[in-house]
């Protein structure tokens, strides 16, 4: 039996790519304890294998049923595939409302395939705090492609462009108005955009309304490719793969490259969640000083928040 205490047989199972020591290990790095560190420190040197694809989109538009058809197209196709599917929080329990895992839950048993709901517990931006350590976990398992579906998201939550390497947008027919909403935000982080469920009326009106949106992008970057799928019936689901590897397609130093990115981001994600935390721990007259000093207008935002940084930095939390 392995001892939570002791993270080298948690090692050895998470890099044989054992199912059971997999899923104890997230919960370690889920719940911040001393193992889940010791978790991270020993699997960094076997990162940087896998390549991550992002889902997100609206609430309704279909995203774990297409992820599932996804998860059985690349299982055809021979890919180990693990799924992070992050669900709202329980307003009793604080855990995830498996909704996403009972979806996919044909796929549950595959050896090829793993699938953990994880609790937004609050974060904004459709996804969790600890995401990219469970990531890193699951790319230190073996797994060739895993896929990040957050919770329904806005045109504000777009985490997932920093933990994904490709970012698949979901959207559901007669969008209206909503286009004009969304195209601030969420679709401007998509690599593919997918007009999903394709039977229903106004498909083809919600297509041309999304490939007028990326035609007009001003920041001179490729328009993403928008493609009609029917996840419920599987029509699209192959070509929409094709596009998905076509994108994820790289050598060794792009893959490299990706993980530096991904650890980039979880380094400045991590380094932002230390300051507020801390910021929180320290003493509200040390903080009041310096916003009545910003009141009076002899300092600047700038000057507040560069002092905020080091008073975090010599702030020491209480013990909890």
């Amino acid at each position: 039996m392995m001892n939570a205490s002791d993270p080298i047989p948690f090692l050895k199972g998470i890099l044989e790519g054992e199912h059971r020591a997999i899923a104890r290990a997230i919960s370690q790095v889920e719940n911040d304890t001393a193992a889940g560190c010791a978790i991270m420190r020993s699997i960094y040197p076997h990162l940087g294998r896998a390549r991550v694809l992002g889902v997100t989109g609206a609430p309704g538009a279909g995203k774990s049923t297409l992820v599932s058809e996804l998860i059985g197209e690349f299982g055809r196709r021979g890919r180990s595939v693990a799924v992070v599917a992050v669900d709202p929080s329980s307003p009793f329990s604080g855990g995830a409302i498996l909704g996403d895992r009972i979806r996919m839950e044909r796929h549950a048993l595959a050896k090829r395939v793993f699938i953990r709901s994880l609790a937004s517990r609050g974060h904004p931006g459709g996804l969790t705090r600890t995401v990219y350590r469970v990531v890193d976990v699951l790319d230190a398992a073996g797994f060739e492609l895993i896929i990040v579906e957050t919770v329904g998201a806005g045109q504000a939550e777009v985490d997932v462009a920093d933990v994904a390497d490709v970012r698949v947008v979901v959207c559901a027919p007669g969008l209206g108005d909503d286009v004009q909403a969304l195209k601030a935000g969420i679709l401007e982080i998509a690599d593919i955009l997918v007009v999903n469920k394709c039977d229903l009326p106004l498909a083809d009106k919600t297509e041309l309304d999304l490939r007028f949106m990326v035609s007009v992008r001003k920041d001179g970057s490729p328009a993403p490719r928008v493609l009609r799928v029917t996840a419920t019936s599987g029509a699209g689901i192959p070509e929409l793969a094709d596009a998905i590897e076509s994108d994820l397609r790289g050598d060794g130093r792009r893959r490299q490259q990706s993980l530096l990115v991904r650890m980039r981001r979880q380094v400045a994600h991590e380094a932002a969640n230390t300051v507020r935390r801390r910021l929180g721990a320290t003493s509200s007259e040390a903080l009041d000083a310096l916003c009545a000093a910003l009141a009076r207008g002899e300092v600047t935002y700038e000057d507040v928040v560069a002092a905020a940084i080091r008073l975090a930095s010599n702030e020491v939390a209480p013990p909890s």
